[in-house]
């Protein structure tokens, strides 16, 4: 490979070239059409912004969640969430 050509990795495995790169933002000059793109960001959870809240689970709780997530094809976060809100009835 030829010393001068730089290659760069995406944070979803593409390759891209400096040429690639110059490309794209010669099209993006263009102008991008709004209805393509996709919205930054998470979905929301509610009407105000999400907080995060760490947790400590021991092995076998971790298990049953992993479990539960994967019988309900779903997340561990959606099981919890919904788990808080049975327990704490909101």
């Amino acid at each position: 490979m030829d010393s001068s050509r730089r290659t760069y990795g995406t944070s979803g495995g593409v390759e891209m070239t400096d040429e690639g790169i110059e490309r794209l933002a010669a099209a993006a000059e263009q102008g991008l059409d709004q209805r393509r793109l996709r919205p930054r960001g998470r979905p929301a959870l509610g009407a105000g912004a999400a907080r995060v809240a760490q947790v400590r689970l021991p092995p076998e709780l971790s298990e049953a969640l992993a479990e539960r997530a994967a019988r309900d094809q779903t997340k561990a976060s959606d099981v919890i969430r919904a788990a808080l809100r049975e327990y704490l009835k909101v």
